[in-house]
C-alpha cells in the first residue's frame, strides 16, 4: 500500500537547483577516488556482510562486486571530503546508500523513473547537460553512485544529518515522510551491518 501511495505521488527531485550542488557535482566528476583508497579491511568487512544480501537481488557476481565497491568507496569519499572541508562529521554510511538504491531502483542500473531519473540512484535527467557529460555515463555504476552519493551527502550536510529531511530532499518530497520512512525501514530490515 505504501508503494502505491508513493507511485501516485510523483517526486519533484527536479527541484535540485542549488548552484552549490552543481559545483559539488562538478568537483566530484573531476576527481578519481575509488582506484586506490586505503581502507581495504573495512571494505572487505562491508563486502562480507552485504554480498549475501545483495546476491538475492543481483544475480551477476561481477555487478554485485562493482556496486558494493563503489557504494563503499564513494560514501566514504563524501564523508572524508566534508570532514576535511569543515570538520563536520557527516553520517553518510554505505548501508544507507544501499537502502536508497534498493528503494530507488531495486539495483537495476538501467532503471528510468517516470520523471526521467536514471540508474541505481535515480539521478535526475537534467544533470548530464548541466555538467557537460554524456547521458550514457549515468547508467554506469561508478558514475551514478558517485553523483548519487554526492547529492545525498550534500543534503545530509545541509540538514545536519537529519536522515528524514535529507532523504526527502533527495527524493524531492520535502515535508512528506513516506519516502524517508521507506528508505529507513529498508535500512533497518535489510542493510544494517
Amino acid at each position: 500500500m505504501l508503494l502505491t501511495a508513493l507511485a501516485t505521488a510523483p517526486a519533484s527531485a527536479d527541484q535540485q537547483q542549488d548552484p552549490e550542488l552543481r559545483a559539488v557535482l562538478e568537483q566530484a566528476i573531476a576527481t578519481t577516488r575509488c582506484d586506490g583508497h586505503d581502507d581495504r579491511f573495512g571494505e572487505e568487512v562491508f563486502f562480507k556482510l552485504q554480498e549475501p544480501r545483495l546476491r538475492r537481488i543481483v544475480a551477476d557476481p561481477a555487478l554485485r562486486v562493482d556496486i558494493l565497491r563503489h557504494v563503499y568507496c564513494e560514501s566514504h569519499a563524501v564523508v572524508a571530503r566534508y570532514r576535511d572541508r569543515d570538520r563536520f562529521e557527516l553520517r553518510l554510511t554505505p548501508e544507507l546508500v544501499l537502502a536508497v538504491i534498493d528503494v530507488e531502483s531495486r539495483f537495476d542500473r538501467y532503471a528510468v523513473s517516470r520523471a526521467g531519473a536514471v540508474g541505481l540512484m535515480q539521478v535526475m535527467p537534467f544533470w548530464p547537460k548541466r555538467l557537460g557529460v554524456e547521458n550514457r555515463l549515468f547508467g554506469s555504476v561508478d558514475f551514478n553512485v558517485r553523483l548519487g552519493c554526492e547529492i545525498l551527502g550534500y543534503y545530509m550536510r545541509a540538514e545536519r544529518n537529519d536522515y528524514r529531511r535529507a532523504l526527502a530532499r533527495y527524493n524531492g518530497s520535502s515535508g512528506r515522510r513516506e519516502y524517508p520512512d521507506l528508505v529507513l525501514t529498508r535500512l533497518s530490515t535489510r542493510w544494517r551491518g
